[in-house]
C-alpha cells in the first residue's frame, strides 16, 4: 500500500513538472516572439514558422510514439523524451546563428517534446484508478495553464531583463533535473502491449503524409501549397488503407468505428484549438506592435487567461467525476465562443479592462472545457491502447493549433502581404486579426452545435 502512494506520489510530481515545462515553453516564445522576429528581422508568417517549426514535428510523431511507448514501455519513454528534449533546448539557446537553424531546431525540439505528450499523461492514467482520472486530470491540466500563466510573466520578464535566449536556457534546466529525477524515483514501468510488434512502414507512412499535408495547407496560397496539400491528403489515405490490413497498426481505426465518445472527445479538442490557440499569438503581438508595450508588460496583462483556466479546470476536473463531461466540456465551448465574439471589437485604442475582461472570459471556457473533455476521452479508451489514445487526444490538439496558425499565416499572406507588423502599419495587423478571430469564433459555434447533437442523441439511446 504504501509503494502503491509512493508511485501515485511520484506520478504526480512528474506530471506536475512535465505539465509545466512544455506550456511555460509554448507561452513564452508567444511573448518573446517579437523580440526573435526583430532580432532575425522577421515577417509575421516569418514568426508564424517559428511556431509551427515545432507544432508540426510534434504532431507527426505523436501517434507513432504513442504506439512505440505502448509496447517499449512509457516510463522509458518518457526519460528519452525529456533528456532530449533539455539537450535540443539548450542548443536552441546557444547555437542558432541564422533562421534556418533556429526553426530547424524548433523542429527536432517538436520530436522530443512529443515523446513527454504520448506519456506523461498516460503514466498518470496507467497508474489511478477511473474514479480517480477527473481529479487528477484536472490537477495535470492546471498544471498545464499554470506552465501558461508563467510563460508570459517569467518569459517576458526573462526576456526584458536577459534575453529570450534566457527563456530556452530556464526551461533546460527544469528539464535536466527531470532527467535526473525520473530514474531514481518512479520504480515500474506500464506497456501494456508489449511484444507486439511496432508498424515501421506504416509510422513512415503517416509521418511523411502528415507533414506534407500541412505545410501543404499552412502555404496556401502559394502553389506549392495547392499542390502538396492534395498530396498529403492522398497519402494520408493510402496510410489508413494500409493499417486496415496490418496486424498490429499505429493507428486503429475502430477505436473511432467503435468508440462514438472517444471520438466526439477528440473532434470536440480538434475544433477547440483550432479555434483558440491563435490567439496567444495575436495577442502577443497586438499588445507589443500596436500598444506598444514591452514583452514585460505585455506578459502581465495576457497573464490573466491562463490563471482564470488554472483555477477553472481544477473545479470543472473534479466535477467530471460527478457529473457528464461532454456536457461541461459543451459548457466551456460556448463561453470561449463568447470570448472570441468578444475578441473580434477589439481597435487601436481599446481599454485594457475590456481587453482583460475578455481574457478572462476566454480562460473560463477553456478552462471548463479541458479536463472533462480529456477525462471523457480516456475514460472511454481500453486500457492495452492508453498511448495510442492519449496520442491520437493529442494528436488532435496539436492538428487544431496547427489549423490555427495555419488560418491565421495564410489570412495574414492575403491582407498584410507579408509586412513586418509595427504600430506605423498596425491598420493591416487589425484588420487581419479581425478576420482571423471570425472564422475563430464561427468554427467554436460549429463545436458547441457537434457536442449539443451528440449529447440529444446520446440522451435518445438512453430513453429506448
Amino acid at each position: 500500500m504504501d509503494n502503491e502512494k509512493s508511485i501515485k506520489r511520484t506520478a504526480i510530481i512528474i506530471a506536475i513538472a512535465s505539465g509545466l515545462i512544455l506550456p511555460f515553453m509554448g507561452s513564452s516564445v508567444n511573448i518573446v516572439l517579437p523580440a526573435i522576429g526583430k532580432e532575425f528581422g522577421l515577417n509575421t508568417v516569418q514568426m508564424g514558422w517559428v511556431l509551427m517549426a515545432f507544432l508540426l514535428t510534434s504532431a507527426a510523431f505523436l501517434l507513432p510514439l504513442g504506439r512505440l511507448s505502448d509496447i517499449a514501455g512509457r516510463k522509458k519513454m518518457f526519460i528519452i523524451g525529456i533528456t532530449s528534449y533539455s539537450i535540443v533546448t539548450s542548443l536552441i539557446a546557444l547555437l542558432p546563428g541564422s533562421v534556418i537553424v533556429l526553426i530547424t531546431l524548433r523542429a527536432l525540439q517538436g520530436l522530443t517534446a512529443s515523446m513527454i505528450f504520448v506519456t506523461g499523461m498516460t503514466i498518470l492514467i496507467s497508474i489511478f484508478p477511473p474514479s480517480e482520472r477527473g481529479k487528477i486530470l484536472g490537477i495535470n491540466t492546471a498544471c498545464i495553464y499554470l506552465g501558461l500563466s508563467l510563460g508570459p510573466s517569467l518569459g517576458g520578464a526573462l526576456a526584458y531583463y536577459f534575453s529570450w535566449r534566457s527563456v530556452f536556457i530556464v526551461t533546460a534546466v527544469l528539464g535536466f533535473f527531470l532527467t535526473l529525477y525520473v530514474p531514481l524515483k518512479l520504480k515500474g514501468e506500464w506497456a501494456d502491449a508489449k511484444g507486439e510488434s511496432f508498424d515501421i512502414k506504416g509510422s513512415i507512412i503517416y509521418i511523411l503524409s502528415f507533414s506534407i499535408m500541412f505545410i501543404g495547407f499552412s502555404t496556401i496560397p502559394k502553389t506549392s501549397g495547392f499542390i502538396l496539400a492534395p498530396i498529403g491528403v492522398i497519402a494520408l489515405i493510402i496510410f489508413v488503407v494500409y493499417e486496415n490490413k496490418t496486424s498490429f497498426p499505429i493507428l486503429r481505426a475502430d477505436i473511432f468505428k467503435r468508440n462514438r465518445a472517444f471520438t466526439m472527445a477528440a473532434a470536440s479538442a480538434l475544433i477547440n484549438y483550432s479555434a483558440t490557440f491563435g490567439v496567444a499569438f495575436l495577442m502577443s503581438l497586438y499588445l507589443q506592435n500596436v500598444k506598444g508595450f514591452t514583452a514585460f508588460h505585455a506578459g502581465q496583462i495576457m497573464l490573466i487567461q491562463p490563471v482564470v483556466q488554472t483555477i477553472c479546470s481544477l473545479f470543472s476536473g473534479r466535477l467530471s467525476d460527478k457529473k457528464d463531461p461532454q456536457s461541461i466540456a459543451s459548457a466551456g465551448m460556448a463561453i470561449t465562443a463568447l470570448g472570441l465574439i468578444m475578441l473580434i471589437f477589439v481597435q487601436e485604442d481599446t481599454s485594457l479592462p475590456y481587453i482583460m475582461a475578455t481574457l478572462s472570459v476566454l480562460g473560463t471556457g477553456f478552462g471548463i472545457f479541458s479536463s472533462p473533455n480529456t477525462t471523457a476521452a480516456m475514460n472511454a479508451a481500453e486500457k492495452q491502447y492508453f498511448g495510442v489514445a492519449s496520442s491520437l487526444l493529442s494528436t488532435m490538439r496539436l492538428m487544431g493549433q496547427i489549423i490555427s496558425m495555419s488560418i491565421a499565416m495564410v489570412v495574414f499572406t492575403l491582407i498584410a502581404k507579408g509586412a513586418v507588423i509595427t504600430t506605423e502599419n498596425s491598420g493591416l495587423f487589425l484588420q487581419s486579426m479581425k478576420v482571423i478571430l471570425i472564422i475563430f469564433a464561427f468554427l467554436c459555434f460549429i463545436g458547441v452545435f457537434l457536442k449539443t447533437r451528440k449529447r440529444q442523441y446520446l440522451e435518445s439511446l438512453s430513453e429506448l
